[in-house]
């Protein structure tokens, strides 16, 4: 009989992590880092809670850390199987497994330094030659095609609409002498009619759901990014200075530029520079362009316009000196650098030089966690804490709201509007009060079994009655 195990993400956001079981192998379904809390983070040097050479397989919905950050990790601890993902995951994970590996060093270098970690002398998580091992061990495979997972358990990859190359998992255990059992893993959920991406496929009927839950108590303000976008950009370019934008280097970035792009390419906001000051997202831009058949353009198509991710107004800062030149600009232009929540990158150069000025706009496009810089700037703050110094904030700070990734409430109902009941839901990826809203609703509107599993909780998923 098939078994599910649930090694993170359970109860929290992070540290996603599957065990699905037939009476002959095991698969794991992502193998994220744990996130947030020092609580959390912590697990990441935990035992995994199996041993790490009886799993065949690892089966990947999306590249993000954590759905993915562990694996270097898991490779350094024995694993020697293949990592399936689709060929967008599978390039993207590079840039983000070394990019994380690289964070793990830094982590490590300063808390030598400083003397607060308590095994002499620290070291990281993983280095890059376990990144390269784990690289190694990809294998791509395209959505729709079911392929052989493990003895007795096989999948099929279906877009999930919340970035590139992010799938959901329709999963089949097959034991001998029982009818195989079908079972989805959402993994990330995206929304519908979200900037480049494609809506999230309806999912098959299945007796089990392992669901997302990140916004399970709550509906998303609606939203209209390329109109509001419109707006802010017009009244940063008759202000006369820089727009700076903080962005997440994969897929927001990538988002910013279409959308900016189209906008000036349909004559809504004038042409301006705009400058990617980010390695990571300027190789991500690489990426993009090379699956360019998975984007969705509907909005440069609407108005009128055919317009791709790169354009000559649109100028990738590689190196150090290049991103420094851009201070030398005047007038108006658009900087989009990471990181996403102005606690570090290069954004906090470009808002030392530029929140003095009242020329200068901040958009913030994104959430902001508590104690934050970005979260500072929405609370009105008058001084800005950078490199050592209180920078003072004359710029004028925005905010648009229209760019989370994951479907809320109501957009998870539409995605499994078409499902008939499974015989049972598991809500997973959501903090207490967001699983708990998304098994209420589900409970109510559906009246589906729902069932909120903590980490290490097992199930026995018995087969369909013939």
């Amino acid at each position: 009989m098939a078994e599910l195990t649930f090694l993170g993400a359970a109860g929290v956001v992070s540290g996603s992590r599957h065990l699905l079981a037939s009476s002959r192998s095991r698969i794991l379904v992502d193998c994220g880092l744990f996130q947030g809390e020092k609580r959390l983070r912590l697990k990441n040097w935990e035992p995994l809670g199996v041993a790490v050479r009886t799993i065949d397989t690892v089966v990947l919905t999306h590249a993000h850390i954590d759905h993915s950050g562990w694996l270097p990790r898991l490779v350094r601890e024995g694993f020697s199987g293949e990592i399936l993902a689709t060929p967008a995951t599978a390039d993207l994970l590079g840039l983000l497994l070394y990019d994380s590996a690289k964070c793990q060093a830094e982590d490590a270098a300063y808390a030598n330094r400083t003397g607060y970690a308590k095994h002499k002398p620290a070291l990281p998580l993983y280095e890059e030659h376990d990144v390269a091992e784990t690289l190694s061990r990809v294998r791509p495979i395209d959505r729709g095609i079911w392929f052989d997972a493990a003895d007795g358990i096989r999948g099929r990859f279906h877009e999930a609409g919340h970035m590139l190359g992010s799938a959901f998992l329709e999963a089949e255990v097959a034991d001998p002498g029982e009818r195989p059992v079908r079972i989805v893993f959402s993994g990330d959920v995206g929304r519908y009619d979200a900037p480049l991406y494609n809506d999230p496929a309806p999912p098959p009927a299945c007796e089990y759901l392992v669901c997302e839950s990140t916004y399970g108590d709550r509906d998303h303000t609606p939203t209209r990014p390329l109109d509001e976008l419109e707006a802010v950009v017009n009244e940063a370019v008759a202000q006369g200075g820089m727009m700076l934008i903080a962005s997440f280097a994969v897929g927001r970035a990538q988002q910013l530029v279409y959308l900016l792009r189209t906008l000036m390419a349909a004559g809504r906001v004038p042409e301006v520079p705009i400058w990617v000051d980010s390695p990571m997202a300027v190789e991500a831009m690489a990426i993009f362009r090379r699956h360019h058949g998975e984007h969705d353009f509907s909005e440069a198509k609407l108005a009128g316009v055919a317009e791709a991710l790169v354009n000559p107004s649109v100028r990738l800062a590689r190196s150090p000196d290049e991103s420094k030149a851009i201070n030398t600009h005047r007038g108006p232009g658009i900087v989009i650098a990471s990181s996403g929540m102005m606690n570090g990158g290069r954004i906090l150069h470009h808002l030392a030089r530029r929140l003095p000025d009242e020329q200068t706009t901040v958009l913030v496009a994104g959430f902001q966690a508590k104690g934050t810089r970005g979260r500072t700037l929405l609370d009105g703050a008058e001084y800005l804490r950078i490199h050592g110094r209180d920078v003072p904030v004359r710029a004028r700070v925005r905010q648009i709201d229209a760019f989370s990734g994951h479907a809320d409430r109501h957009e998870i109902g539409r995605w499994l509007a078409g499902m008939p009941a499974p015989h049972k839901t598991f809500l997973v990826h959501g903090e207490p009060p967001a699983a708990r809203g998304m098994a209420e609703y589900l409970a109510t509107t559906r009246g589906w079994a729902v069932e909120l599993p903590s980490i290490g909780q097992s199930f026995k998923l018995p087969p369909p009655v013939a």
